[in-house]
């Protein structure tokens, strides 16, 4: 879970001159899941509520981390990122340059593939917080850039890309609202062995 980067932001105005207290923390890292799960059960119009009840606590808890609804929101988002970014990151020191790369592409679809549900909620966060989507972009294209560059360095993938030119071709598969589980394997499989070097 890659909540601690927002930890300390969500007190903000109610415990600005002190730590989160640890009960507060294992609250804020609890709900931010469960609205991952809420979202992913029944899309970006699940209640406030339903929310608290997944995380299991009061709804009272969830309103002092999370004012507005919007507020979870952007929460999950950010952990989603922190967590995307974090898996290219682990990937360089745990796997092979190639797996890693490969792991990478595929966490990355579903990354995209899970943001469907609450589409019209993120848009409104990026509303209110402009450089959210703009920071987080980048963010991700340097996180592909990194596992690309090792896997070509280690010979294993085509030189001739960079990982600005990979997102350009992934990413709309994370967009489309159509693609099934099964296609999304499927064109992975192409983009995969599209990035193999030439062969002579």
């Amino acid at each position: 879970m890659a909540v601690s980067g927002q930890l300390e932001a969500s007190v903000g105005d109610e415990q600005s001159d002190r730590p989160m207290r640890a009960d507060a923390r294992r609250n804020y890292g609890l709900l931010v899941d469960a609205a991952r799960k809420v979202f992913a059960d029944h899309g970006g119009g699940a209640s406030m509520e339903a929310i608290a009840k997944q995380a299991g606590v009061g709804v009272g808890t969830l309103y002092r981390h999370f004012p507005k609804r919007i507020d979870i929101v952007e929460a999950v988002y950010r952990d989603e990122v922190d967590i995307l970014v974090g898996s290219a990151e682990r990937g360089l020191t745990e796997l092979e340059p190639w797996a890693a790369l490969e792991a990478w592409l595929r966490a990355y679809v579903d990354y995209g593939r899970s943001k469907r549900t609450f589409l019209n909620e993120l848009h409104e966060a990026f509303e209110k917080n402009p450089d959210l989507k703009p920071a987080s972009r980048d963010r991700i294209w340097a996180a592909c850039d990194l596992v690309l560059r090792r896997a070509q360095e280690a010979g294993e993938a085509r030189r001739d890309i960079d990982g600005a030119d990979l997102m350009q071709l992934v990413s709309p598969m994370c967009m489309n609202s159509t693609l099934t589980a099964e296609q999304g394997d499927r064109l992975m499989a192409m983009v995969l062995d599209g990035l193999q070097p030439p062969r002579a």
